[in-house]
């Protein structure tokens, strides 16, 4: 037997499917359209994603349909996103993403009224645009005809889960992002709730991820191929479902998503509420294992600040790697500098990420001369963006979180180069995992984990996924490191002042 995982991000959807070894069968993918009517609108067409999810399912399932047929399916997903459905299961509108920041004022407002310390308190998270609790607000605002009309609300997650089995489920793990959420009594805020003057029977039943939300529709399952007792299991946030599944069982480790955007994923065994959590903006919720919670630190500007480089400096590479087939980064990184640079990057070319929260930052280089060259700028980018997560790890460490491990995986992990300057920085070991396509793992494993075949998530990851090398920290380099840490900390808040000014213009 085997287990598909499926993760629903923002531009596409993946599965894949595992055997009991945690070893993938098979694997797919396919995008969708992000809409956006207009500035800071940020949508996908629930119908469109459904679509392309059960795309992705029947390729991966008829692959080994006739070896290995699928048992069960566990779900991941980006966080934070929801549509709303009426009582025939109709969609009343598209998802928000977590981009779209159209409720910059219902932010504002509500956090005022409520109070963010309250609030904190109660969801583990602090007041953003990206979070449904503040989408939902602006719909209720602004329409009001479809809030009326609403039978249901579902994340992404939650939707694909409805339409395979009529069920309204939602893990713990991604109920918390919606920031209606009560982490420490693991229910829906009634609170909250009352405070929005909207009915809390529109919420999903919420469980801990790994529990089975329920068997195919019999018609469904036929569309796909797919046998009418499959079970459909709940999943959870794509980050940490991720972090599952590269192999993140327990408190200390992290796994660290290098990609288009930067993520830590840390996981420890306790529900951590303090005022330097809340103030650094970093969210407490509960994991995918029962019994453990989990945070993210993250920076928006990312893998695609280099990428931002290659298109605008890499012109020469770019056509090279067309000719020799070659991976046009390996290029762009081939002649860095092995000793730090002096030149300092604040990745702030979009929002900001954790502890900021800065929609409107200034992105920066620093410390350049007519000797600065144009490997020590490639380096320097890469860099700062390592010097923004050892901030929020110095943060987590001071709020009590400790992390001795850290994980590696996406696009940004096949970069030996990238993960030794990473270890240097952060002075941890830092280990590079095959893993592509860690959500999706995850959900899989939560999905054999479910039904009872995968007996510990845990040692079944452990076994399954081993590092393919560990990077450690080189001395010289770290002392270096953290010399020039202590200048880059002083950056932000110096710019942020000709920030606030170039905006005014």
């Amino acid at each position: 037997m085997s287990y598909l995982g499926i993760d629903i991000g923002t531009t596409g959807c993946k599965a894949l499917v595992i055997n009991e070894k945690a070893e993938i069968l098979s694997s797919a993918y396919r995008e969708y359209p992000l809409i956006s009517p207009q500035a800071g609108f940020f949508e996908l067409d629930p119908k469109n994603v459904i679509e392309k999810c059960e795309e992705v399912i029947a390729e991966t399932t008829g692959l080994v349909k006739n070896t290995d047929p699928v048992k069960a399916i566990g779900i991941s997903s980006q966080g934070e996103a929801f549509t709303l459905i009426d009582k025939s299961g109709e969609y009343l509108c598209n998802a928000m993403v977590s981009s779209d920041t159209r409720s910059q004022q219902q932010v504002k407002d509500f956090s005022e009224s409520f109070g963010a310390v309250d609030l904190y308190q109660i969801t583990g998270h602090s007041p953003h645009t990206l979070f449904s609790l503040f989408k939902l607000i602006w719909l209720k605002e602004n329409r009001q005809d479809i809030v009326s009309r609403a039978h249901k609300l579902l994340c992404c997650c939650d939707m694909l889960c409805h339409h395979l089995t009529g069920e309204a489920v939602t893990s713990h793990n991604l109920a918390a992002r919606t920031m209606m959420f009560d982490v420490k009594n693991l229910c829906w805020s009634e609170k909250i709730m009352e405070e929005i003057d909207i009915d809390k029977s529109i919420l999903p039943q919420s469980l801990p991820s790994g529990k089975a939300a329920g068997k195919l529709h019999t018609k469904t399952a036929e569309r796909l191929g797919l046998d009418k007792e499959v079970i459909v299991t709940i999943g959870g946030h794509d980050q940490s479902c991720g972090a599952l599944g590269v192999g993140i069982t327990g408190a200390g480790s992290a796994a660290y998503s290098i990609g288009t955007v930067e993520c830590i994923s840390a996981v420890f065994d306790k529900c951590v509420l303090n005022e330097t959590m809340r103030q650094a903006n970093l969210a407490t919720y509960p994991y995918t294992i029962e019994g453990l919670y989990t945070t993210i630190a993250f920076n928006i500007t990312g893998g695609n600040l280099l990428q931002w480089f290659r298109d605008n400096f890499c012109r020469y590479e770019l056509e090279k790697a067309k000719k020799t087939n070659s991976q046009v980064y390996d290029l762009i990184l081939d002649d860095i500098p092995e000793e730090p640079t002096k030149i300092f990057v604040q990745p702030h070319f979009a929002a900001t990420g954790t502890p900021y929260f800065d929609p409107n930052p200034t992105g920066a280089i620093i410390g350049l001369s007519l000797k600065s060259t144009r490997a020590e700028i490639i380096k320097a980018i890469l860099e700062g963006v390592t010097y923004e997560m050892k901030l929020n790890l110095e943060l987590l460490q001071s709020a009590g979180i400790k992390i001795n491990k850290i994980s590696a995986c996406g696009g940004g992990a096949k970069s030996d180069k990238w993960l030794q300057i990473k270890a240097d920085i952060l002075a941890l070991p830092i280990e590079a995992l095959p893993t592509g396509e860690a959500g999706c793992l995850g959900a899989a494993l939560l999905a054999g984990w479910a039904v009872g075949d995968i007996k510990s998530p845990e040692e079944t990851i452990r076994a399954g996924v081993k590092a393919l090398r560990v990077f450690e920290p080189q001395s010289q380099n770290v002392s270096r490191y953290q010399k020039l840490y202590e200048i880059y900390k002083q950056i932000y808040p110096r710019l942020k002042p000709l920030g606030k000014q170039l905006i005014a213009l």
